[in-house]
């Protein structure tokens, strides 16, 4: 009788310990990595695992050609968009999909599938398809673990890479960086931000300097200029004005700004960069002229002067203007003008 309990016993606890070793975890044999990149305001991010050579021929043996690929190992390979992109051409909504591929000799298949939960590719469905597009791989060094990476990145688009074995599949991701800017923008204009002047100019300076829907940043810097009337959103109601080729309104704008009262030479100075920030030289260059003939004892004046000319390129004029503001700087201020002068070649 006791020989039956201890068995029992012993039979017990081997099938709990089955049960229990079923739910520890181990280290994956092909491990699991994530990757992402910013574009503008767009966050763009895989997800996938590693599987590694390991000695097999990997194209047309362990990854068969012509049939569809998880693109990775394990579980789906997934790739996110924050916002709206444009993949290979095509536009893509922001969300999260299933990536697959079809290897084959010459062009690949490029899948985004809106199914992104699937155990790798054994459940794809064709009917889930998102966007299918064709890329063409490019020989590379040899990897030995199956890797992502974000190249050629600029400030509105970036290529994709699986690399793996001795391939590369190259994806091509453009973001319309103007758009999702502005409609961010807008969004957060309907909060806080929205009930002060400094948002809607900076709306309008926005739309204005990459010369997107410059009509409705006039609209923009009015409700600015109707919350505060300013030196800043004057201006840029100027700028926006001379830039719709209405001079003479522009002109107006300008004189009204400069003619508010109480416009101290640091506001001066600080629109001297702000025209410098909006890549419009001339115009800071005149602003800054301004405030060393309003303020001809200010060092901080013929120092900014300076520093516009030098990022315009003229390096002559420059370093006269930063040997005149070095005369009349403070000794905390002397040792960084001595830097620039002594880097002007």
């Amino acid at each position: 009788m006791k020989s039956i309990i201890v068995l029992s016993l012993l039979t017990s606890v081997l099938i709990l310990s089955s049960f229990a070793q079923q739910n520890l975890t181990t280290p994956q044999v092909s491990p699991a990595a994530t990757i992402s990149q910013t574009i503008g305001l767009t966050n763009i991010e895989v997800s996938y695992h590693r599987p590694a050579v390991n000695g097999r021929e990997v194209w047309g043996g362990l990854v068969p050609l012509d049939q569809v690929w998880r693109a990775g190992a394990n579980q789906n390979t997934t790739i996110s968009f924050s916002t709206d992109v444009a993949v290979e051409g095509q536009s893509i909504p922001a969300g999260k999909y299933g990536l697959h591929m079809i290897p084959a000799k010459e062009n690949w298949t490029v899948i985004l599938s809106n199914d992104n939960a699937a155990w790798g590719s054994f459940f794809y469905n064709k009917e889930n398809d998102q966007a299918r597009f064709s890329v063409k791989p490019v020989q590379n060094d040899f990897e030995e673990w199956l890797s992502y990476s974000f190249d050629q990145v600029s400030p509105n688009s970036t290529t994709l890479n699986l690399n793996w074995e001795n391939l590369s599949i190259p994806i091509k991701i453009v973001v319309d960086v103007n758009k999702t800017v502005i409609e961010n923008m807008k969004r957060e204009l309907t909060g806080v931000p929205g009930f002060f002047w400094q948002g809607w100019n900076q709306i309008a300076t926005y739309a204005l300097t990459n010369d997107y829907q410059i009509e409705e940043a006039l609209a923009w810097v009015d409700r600015s200029i109707g919350i505060n009337k300013n030196l800043s959103n004057l201006m840029t109601q100027s700028l926006i004005l001379q830039s719709l080729g209405k001079t003479q309104e522009s002109t107006k704008i300008r004189d009204e700004a400069f003619a508010l009262p109480n416009i101290d030479e640091a506001q001066i100075n600080n629109l001297g960069y702000q025209l410098i920030g909006m890549d419009k030289l001339d115009e800071a260059i005149s602003v800054f002229e301004k405030n060393t003939k309003d303020h001809p004892e200010s060092w901080n004046a013929w120092d900014s002067l300076a520093e516009g000319y030098l990022t315009k390129g003229d390096k002559e004029k420059s370093k006269q203007l930063y040997e005149k503001a070095l005369v009349m700087a403070p000794e905390n201020q002397k040792d960084r003008i001595k830097g620039i002068i002594k880097n002007i070649k």
